[in-house]
C-alpha cells in the first residue's frame, strides 16, 4: 500500500514541476507579448500620424518599387480610414471612426469629469494590464485633443 502511495506522491510532484515550468514560460511569453504590442503600437501611431501629415499638407506620396522611384501618385481626397477630422462647427462625432466614438461617449458620460487612459482602454474593451493599451488609447486621446474634439 506504501508504494501506491509513493507513486502518487511523485506524480503529483512531476504535475507541480510541470506547472511552474509552463506559469514560468507563460510568463516570459506575456511579456514577450506585451513589449511586441508595443512596438506594433508605436508602428501604428507612426503611421497614422504620418498619413495625417500627408493629408494635411496635400503633399503626394511617393511609391517606391524594387528598382527606381515610380512616379508621384497625389493623396485621395478621401482620408485615410483612421484618421481623426478635426471639429468645425456643425460637425457630428459620427465623422470619427468607432474607437474614438467610444472615447467621445465616455468623456460625455464623465459629466464634465476627466478620464485616465487606464479607464479609456478599459471603455474600449482592451486589456487595461498592457502597457501598450494604456499608451493606445493615451494617443488617441491626445489625438482628439489636438483635433479639438475634447479640451
Amino acid at each position: 500500500m506504501a508504494s501506491m502511495r509513493a507513486v502518487l506522491e511523485s506524480r503529483e510532484k512531476a504535475a507541480l514541476v510541470r506547472v511552474e515550468e509552463l506559469r514560468a514560460e507563460f510568463e516570459r511569453v506575456r511579456v514577450a507579448l506585451a513589449e511586441a504590442e508595443e512596438v506594433l503600437n508605436h508602428r501604428v501611431i507612426g503611421l497614422e500620424q504620418y498619413l495625417e501629415a500627408l493629408a494635411e499638407q496635400g503633399a503626394p506620396v511617393v511609391t517606391e518599387a524594387a528598382g527606381p522611384a515610380v512616379a508621384e501618385v497625389p493623396v485621395p481626397t478621401a482620408e485615410p480610414r483612421r484618421t481623426v477630422a478635426r471639429r468645425e462647427d456643425g460637425v457630428s462625432v459620427e465623422v470619427l471612426g468607432p474607437d474614438y466614438q467610444r472615447i467621445m461617449s465616455a468623456f460625455e458620460g464623465a459629466d464634465g469629469g476627466s478620464l485616465s487612459a487606464r479607464r479609456v482602454a478599459v471603455v474600449l474593451g482592451w486589456d487595461s494590464s498592457v502597457p501598450a493599451r494604456v499608451e493606445g488609447a493615451r494617443g488617441r486621446m491626445k489625438r482628439l485633443v489636438e483635433r479639438g474634439w475634447l479640451m
